[in-house]
């Protein structure tokens, strides 16, 4: 079975996001291993300074290496990342679990996105999109890509 870890900086405290997520996470049981790791986002003030987000990146961005399987396939979430259909996002799923190596992670960062540290250890660098989203909206859209991809791999009528 796949193993699937997302590693998240910020915790959801919204519930309407916590629920959606609940929901995919409960499907997603029948397709594969998930793994959700919240990483603390670090606080900054109203008005910080490139160097004080930079700061705070680079911090966050050690607690995201830190928890990266050593064995795994790693998508990183950002803006500059290549955007992919459903379809072929289901096809990377399936790559990975023929591949001997049947682990994927996806990074998430917090509102100031994510250090190039990070970045640059990513297999691969994903857009969901040029538009701009809540960090915690986009985790429950992954997720609810990711039952999507399966959903394809079997031929499901989820899938219209």
């Amino acid at each position: 079975m796949l193993g699937v870890k997302l590693i998240c900086v910020g915790k959801m405290r919204e519930r309407f996001y916590i629920d959606a997520f609940e929901e995919y996470r409960k499907r997603l049981g029948a397709y594969c291993s998930l793994d959700c790791r919240e990483i603390a986002e670090q606080r900054l003030g109203d008005s910080p300074s490139a160097a004080e987000i930079a700061a705070a990146l680079e911090k966050e961005g050690a607690e995201i290496l830190k928890a990266i399987p050593a064995d795994a396939f790693v998508a990183a979430l950002c803006v500059e990342g290549r955007e992919m259909s459903s379809e072929a996002f289901s096809a990377l799923f399936t790559e990975r679990e023929n591949s001997g190596k049947p682990k994927i992670c996806f990074l998430i960062g917090g509102s100031f996105g994510m250090s190039e540290t990070v970045k640059a250890r990513a297999d691969l660098k994903l857009s969901m999109s040029k538009m701009t989203f809540p960090h915690h909206l986009a985790r429950v859209m992954l997720i609810e890509q990711i039952y999507r991809a399966f959903k394809i791999a079997e031929g499901s009528r989820y899938h219209k």
